[in-house]
């Protein structure tokens, strides 16, 4: 990334192929307090960044459908803002598999912006070859090809949140193993082998926050102990984390189902870390999902 400079204009520009989440990042840095302006020419930017600085930091949403783009004027804007003393700036590239964004095009019957008249799958390959100078120029990258937007909101709030009074910030999940771990956990539980509330019909359409599935995981005869030492594991390690000058650390459980004991296991330990004084978010991955679903797809 670019050294900062405290006192000059903080710039992140905000490129990618069509439908790989460009929109949806600059939204989540427009909430995250930065001012934000989507589709910029290319030969604007410096107009907009002559006089003084502004007092919020800027994210500008670079299309490569703009009239004025291309790889080289690309290559040039960053070359020459990086240059610049009263300027930071950052390039956050949003990447995506080919084959994810032919399905996202199919799935919303958008045409390509590149190929209106031809297949998506035309358009995606221009676009990405268009882009490929940016890309490897990017000083943040994320790939959105398995992120749910809560996921791609996380992951941009990871590197550009600004710093507060809290110094580390604590994430803790729930997920199913059967879809996969989710991206970015620094430490994950298994917890397949507590008691399994699917198998009590009265249980079953429950989830982790309810407390009577939480009290038959809890019976388990190994809970207590497992609980105890997840804890203070934790307990242990969050110190260390600041001292290492991390700010975020996620903490994963997964299950069979993502339903019962997963759930349970993060409710718990969000709490118990919350009771202690630390900044908490918790995140149920297959309960967001199943919420998500049409009635008849649960």
């Amino acid at each position: 990334m670019s050294d900062p400079r405290p006192d000059g204009q903080k710039l992140v520009l905000v490129t990618g192929p069509s439908g790989a989440g460009r929109s949806s990042a600059i939204h989540v840095l427009e909430d995250l307090g930065f001012e934000a302006i989507d589709n910029m020419p290319l030969t604007l930017v410096p107009r907009l960044l002559d006089g003084a600085a502004s007092g919020r930091p800027l994210a500008l949403g670079i299309d490569a459908r703009n009239r004025d783009f291309s790889a080289n004027a690309m290559a040039e804007l960053i070359d020459a803002l990086t240059a610049r003393s009263d300027v930071s700036v950052e390039l956050l590239f949003l990447d995506c598999r080919p084959e994810v964004l032919l399905r996202r095009f199919s799935e919303t019957r958008r045409r390509h912006p590149l190929a209106p008249a031809d297949a998506p799958i035309i358009g995606i390959e221009a676009e990405m070859d268009l882009l490929l100078p940016a890309r490897k120029r990017a000083d943040v990258l994320i790939d959105t090809s398995e992120l749910t937007p809560h996921e791609l909101r996380a992951e941009v709030e990871r590197w550009f949140a600004p710093e507060s009074g809290q110094r580390l910030a604590v994430s803790v999940q729930s997920f199913s193993y059967k879809r996969g771990t989710p991206r970015g956990i620094d430490m994950i539980f298994d917890c397949r082998f507590l008691a399994n509330p699917y198998w009590e019909p009265a249980l079953r359409a429950l989830d982790g926050r309810d407390g009577a599935v939480q009290d038959y995981v809890a019976s388990d005869p190994r809970f207590a102990a497992f609980f105890a030492k997840v804890l203070d594991l934790s307990e242990l390690l969050l110190p260390a984390y600041i001292e290492e000058g991390k700010a975020h650390l996620s903490i994963g459980f997964g299950c069979t189902g993502g339903q019962h004991r997963s759930v349970t296991m993060a409710e718990k330990l969000a709490h118990a870390l919350a009771q202690a004084g630390w900044q908490v978010s918790i995140r149920h991955r297959e309960l967001e999902r199943r919420a998500s679903l049409p009635p008849d797809k649960h």
